[in-house]
């Protein structure tokens, strides 16, 4: 932990904010928590900076995550994180089928929403990522911030596992 407790603010960042799609912000607003103790510190830290975050900026760090298995995978601009982890589940294999389920359902929650499905797809099918996903269909737009939030933490744990 020492080194990276030694890190300066804009190699943390560097090193950090891949852990949170597109928002380095995550990263920048924990750096100042230093000295961690260890990773689990680290990650609170980082979940911390997260929650503290006003409502607007939590929502663009949700809308900073792709739509699973939308345009941005059938592209190929997805991050190399978010492309593993979509494939992890199977969702770079999909039949028409399949597709067409998703792209209803990515349709769907973004309408009533007014931001992207966020689920830790590594503890998820295919199938049970569309059984969630009509699950929280129903959930209130404050209940799903408060979810999505909690499975932006996720991906950025086991993100974090990963640089170990």
């Amino acid at each position: 932990m020492e080194a990276v407790n030694e890190l300066g603010r804009e190699a943390f960042v560097e090193r950090f904010g891949p852990l949170f799609e597109h928002s380095p912000w995550v990263a920048a607003d924990a750096w100042s928590d230093r000295p961690f103790a260890d990773m689990d510190e680290l990650f609170e830290a980082l979940r911390a900076a997260m929650y503290a975050a006003p409502r607007d900026r939590q929502l663009e760090l949700i809308r900073a995550h792709p739509d699973l298995a939308g345009r941005a995978a059938i592209e190929g601009s997805l991050t190399e994180r978010s492309s593993r982890e979509q494939s992890s589940a199977g969702l770079d294999r999909l039949t028409p089928d399949e597709y067409e389920a998703f792209t209803r359902t990515n349709t769907a929650y973004r309408e009533r929403f007014g931001f992207p499905f966020v689920v830790c797809v590594r503890e998820h099918t295919k199938e049970s990522i569309l059984r969630v996903a009509a699950e929280r269909l129903e959930h209130t737009r404050d209940e799903e911030v408060r979810v999505a939030l909690e499975e932006i933490a996720k991906i950025a744990r086991l993100r974090l596992e990963e640089l170990e």
